[in-house]
């Protein structure tokens, strides 16, 4: 489905699209405090600070970051993709630092520069897509994309992969590749391509399963939760399948959480999405899904509708970056798939997460300004 040039006509912003993401973040603000509320049993300092973070750094800075991205022509990101992904590259590494990398829980995603503590993961992420949609849209046509695309599309997500797989952040790498296989496929990748890929990610899941032990922990706990101990590996998904269970179908309300006191870890971060589930419900739960997926699909809409290859497959690198995360988090709190470390995007703690997702969507605003006339 390789885009050819076009007539491009300027418009204003996608309303849809633009309307889905006000809901998101209100929505997701609105849990996240109430979710805050669970710090109080366990350090009352922390509460205010935490607020104030998400909404400085988080929804202020991160709103600036949207209005800037949404007002820059995409076609500049092309221009300075190769250095806008060195940068986030050398970025990233520089966690492996001593004195200035900061480690926790076992994984070292952080930098820290005095006050400003970040994740620069995340900024190779959408480096990474923007790179590889300037490469695709390098090439002429189509079956090129296939005779000469494919290799250097597994060596480009190995080597942006493997610094993710060091932190260790596995979801971090598991996203990035998911995120470049679907641009690859738009710019004219064939089955065979993707058949080789599960190949090669099945011998790859194979190694790091016996290479591993927090991942075979997690694969472990995963195929049988209620077996393993349930104040160890178990604990977390036990405890999240106990507040989305007690949640019901309209939920606790709002503030009325019972899991996010004490029991649930990770309240505000990777485990939100229980306590959104316990105080809405199923109906709260479905909806916080429902508004993902809208959002998903109208990002694609537009990125189908993109002018040209580069921001099409910038359109849909982004859409299946905030897609994947998300339904990461979630799946792993309904124990559809392993413990996953990934927050919630713009519902869980985390100022830089949000502020780059904010970013990005203002790239895919910028996108949808430009369509085919």
């Amino acid at each position: 489905m390789f885009v050819k040039k076009s007539t491009m006509k300027k418009h204003a912003v996608d309303r849809l699209l633009l309307g889905l993401l006000v809901i998101l973040v209100t929505f997701g603000f609105i849990i996240f405090s109430s979710a805050s509320m669970g710090l109080l049993t366990r350090d009352g300092a922390q509460f205010g600070a935490v607020m104030l973070k998400q909404l400085v750094f988080g929804i202020l800075f991160g709103g600036v970051a949207l209005l800037i991205a949404s007002s820059v022509h995409y076609r500049l990101y092309r221009k300075y993709a190769f250095w806008l992904y060195l940068a986030s590259f050398i970025l990233t590494i520089a966690v492996f630092i001593p004195d200035l990398g900061f480690e926790h829980g076992g994984a070292r995603r952080w930098l820290s520069l005095g006050p400003i503590l970040f994740q620069p993961g995340e900024f190779l992420k959408i480096g990474f897509v923007i790179y590889f949609a300037a490469w695709l849209s390098a090439i002429k046509n189509e079956k090129q994309v296939g005779q000469y695309g494919f290799l250097p599309f597994i060596g480009l997500s190995a080597l942006t992969g493997a610094v993710f797989l060091f932190q260790p952040d596995t979801d971090g790498f598991l996203i990035v590749v998911l995120a470049g296989a679907a641009m690859f496929y738009v710019a004219g990748g064939t089955l065979k391509h993707f058949f080789l890929l599960f190949l090669i990610g099945l011998i790859g899941s194979v190694g790091l399963f016996y290479t591993k032990p927090y991942i075979r922990e997690r694969i472990m706990t995963f195929v049988d939760f209620k077996q393993v101990d349930v104040r160890g590996a178990g604990y977390q998904i036990n405890q999240s399948l106990i507040a989305i269970g007690s949640g019901g179908l309209l939920g606790r309300g709002f503030g009325q959480s019972v899991q996010k006191f004490q029991y649930l870890p990770e309240p505000i971060g990777d485990s939100i999405f229980a306590v959104a589930s316990e105080e809405f419900g199923f109906v709260g739960g479905g909806f916080l899904i429902l508004l993902f997926l809208g959002f998903s699909l109208r990002g694609i809409r537009v990125s189908i509708r993109a002018p040209d290859i580069f921001a099409t497959t910038l359109g849909v690198g982004i859409v299946i970056l905030i897609f994947t995360q998300s339904l990461l988090n979630m799946a792993s709190m309904l124990a559809l798939f392993p413990l996953s470390g990934t927050p919630l995007v713009f519902v869980s703690q985390g100022g830089t997460a949000l502020l780059v997702a904010l970013a990005e969507t203002g790239i895919l605003l910028n996108i949808s300004r430009y369509y085919r006339g």
